[in-house]
Formats: structure tokens, sequence, C-alpha cells
């Protein structure tokens, strides 16, 4: 069995700064991909960043030059800096990845909340 789990969530005021992490523990072969996404109330769920195995980073045009992703092979964790927070980050924010155990699946986080919020 696979898990992940995310850390890092919480209130923070507009401008500000929360760093997320994802674990991913279990079973592991091999992470192929590591993905944020978030879910806004009433909105549908949307790819935030992603990092794929070779390095490659891919972003949002809404987070672009403000949210950071990241990586650490050795401990199975990815993690998203976000910086210059607004009222419109506020979502619960989800990791997944693709991962190796006996095939390669999709795996989810429970989620995380972060409000953006004077």
């Amino acid at each position: 069995q696979v898990q992940l789990v995310e850390s890092g969530g919480g209130l923070v005021q507009p401008g500000g700064s929360l760093r997320l992490s994802c674990a991913a523990s279990g079973n592991i072969r091999r992470i192929y991909v590591m993905r944020w996404y978030r879910q806004a109330p009433g909105k549908q769920r949307e790819l935030v960043a992603f990092i794929n195995s070779d390095g490659t980073i891919n972003y949002a045009d809404s987070v672009k030059g403000r949210f950071t992703i990241s990586r650490d092979n050795a401990k199975n964790t990815w993690y998203l800096q976000m910086n210059s927070l607004r009222p419109e980050d506020t979502a619960k924010y989800y990791c997944n990845a693709q991962i190796l155990n006996v095939i390669v699946d999709d795996y989810w986080g429970q989620g995380t909340q972060v409000t953006v919020s004077s």
C-alpha cells in the first residue's frame, strides 16, 4: 500500500507565505510524477504544479513566479512553496503522484486547507 500525507496548510494573510509538504510512504519502487492540485469551493480541481522524475517542472499560469515545487527523492517527499499569496489561492490543496508499486498507479493525499484572508 502507498499513502500520501500532506502538511503545512493554514490561514495566512494576503502577501504571506506557506510551505506545503507531501510525504509518500509504503512499498514505493519509483515515483514518476509529483503534482499539486487545488480545489476551491464550487470550482473544479485544477493542477497547480508538477515535477517529473527527470526534473521537468511546470506551473499553472495563475501561480507562476509565486509558487515553487521541489522534491526530495531520498525522502519520497515533495513541497510547494507558496509566496505572495492572494485570496484567490484559497482552496484545499491535494498532492498526487504517479507511483510504481506493483503497477504504476495514481495516488492522492487527503488534502490540506489553505486560506488566504485578512
